[in-house]
């Protein structure tokens, strides 16, 4: 089978991308409620960078240990360049599935 790219999870190592689900860019804290626009919501949920080189992202083990993690991934090379594990990433209701 053909693997389209590594990424290495913080506790079960390096593994087939097929196993994780993307859970978007790194885009920082959650912004505070009081006071945000719609619209303000709207751009913090929506609105991503798409860089075209190295990106912060947040993965999740799905097929394994169910840990979610960010790594900077190199996007015109599709290669890994970092990983952190987290022990909440920014959806832990998604770990259920």
């Amino acid at each position: 089978t053909t693997m389209s790219f590594t990424i290495n999870c913080p506790i079960c190592g390096p593994r087939n991308a097929y196993e994780f689900g993307f859970g978007g860019e790194d885009k920082g804290p959650r912004p505070d409620e009081e006071g945000l626009s719609p619209g303000g919501w709207c751009d913090y949920t929506h609105m991503n960078q798409c860089i075209a080189g190295v990106a912060r992202e947040w993965w999740v083990h799905r097929s394994g240990c169910g840990v979610w993690f960010t790594t900077s991934r190199d996007t015109t090379r599709n290669l890994e360049v970092h990983v952190e594990a987290m022990e909440k990433g920014p959806n832990p209701s998604w770990e259920q599935e």
